[in-house]
């Protein structure tokens, strides 16, 4: 099943906001979700759900535990809470789990295209569980959005653009990524949306230049990143670190220079400092 023209748009304008190639994303969404952005429930349009009974379990304590095992919500082991086969009965599946605890219920589920666990919400920068939840329920944009933000935030952007499938179905899916022949299927539906299996990888991505920096990455483009804010007046350290203020710097910096002010350094951010754009600091970096 493939994407709708409508949904491909949508992916497309997501994947271009992150400097992702298009087909790339969609190919991993179309696998992620089986080609079905969203589900009908109660007639409204949800994104496609996944409960965890064993992260249910693990943000659960006491009382709330106990009442969500003796309910079969809860579980220390893996898959020992089974997911029904309908959405719809997956919807009321997180009601029940909302009703013991509204956040760990949401933190225990994947979301959306890309299947990102709620868990994830801090290190993709929202200001909640909620925000997360409300971002993917918003829109296929939105889930688009957040699928994008993860692979960036998890330094898998680079993996996408150099084409290397292994890579990147082990970092997303995990190290038993073989065993439901992930790189193998994101291969195929790469090209199903029309990328080039013999198209050269991208060239800005490496192991050592990630297609995109962002909060957690680390190493030498993190560096040289830091180094290009501080020559421009920013308060960070070049020490390879992308910590809160070199996002805050980079995000001040964005918005100055017309930039989508998102705080992940793609390659239209390090064209314009690689090109000596210059920037009043902002005090709140110092």
């Amino acid at each position: 099943m493939m994407f709708s023209r409508e949904v491909v748009d949508e992916i497309t304008a997501a994947a271009h906001d992150l400097a992702i190639e298009p087909a790339a994303l969609l190919a991993v969404a179309d696998v992620e979700c089986g080609g079905r952005p969203y589900a009908v429930v109660k007639g409204r349009k949800e994104p496609l759900i996944r409960f965890e009974g064993h992260y249910f379990d693990r943000r659960l304590a006491g009382e709330k535990r106990e009442k969500a095992r003796r309910a079969g919500l809860a579980s220390p082991v893996p898959g020992a809470v089974r997911n029904p086969f309908t959405q719809s009965a997956r919807w009321r599946l997180l009601a029940r789990a909302e009703a013991i605890d509204s956040e760990a219920a949401r933190e225990s589920v994947s979301w959306g295209l890309g299947q990102v666990m709620g868990a994830h919400w801090k290190m993709l920068d929202y200001e909640s569980v909620d925000a997360f939840v409300s971002e993917v329920r918003k829109s296929v944009s939105g889930q688009a959005r957040v699928m994008a933000r993860f692979i960036a935030s998890a330094n898998l952007a680079g993996a996408l653009a150099r084409h290397d499938w292994r890579a990147f179905a082990c970092g997303y899916n995990g190290p038993l990524f073989a065993r439901h022949s992930y790189d193998r299927r994101i291969a195929e539906a790469f090209v199903a949306y029309g990328g080039s299996a013999d198209a050269p990888a991208c060239p800005f991505a490496t192991e050592e230049e990630p297609a995109l920096l962002s909060a957690g990455s680390a190493g030498p483009a993190v560096a040289r990143l830091q180094q290009y804010l501080a020559e421009r007046g920013y308060a960070v350290e070049a020490d390879g670190i992308f910590g809160a203020r070199t996002a805050a710097a980079l995000r001040h910096f964005q918005a100055r220079h017309g930039l989508a002010a998102d705080g992940i350094a793609g390659p239209a951010t390090m064209a314009k400092l690689d090109a000596g754009a210059e920037a009043a600091p902002n005090p709140k970096n110092r």
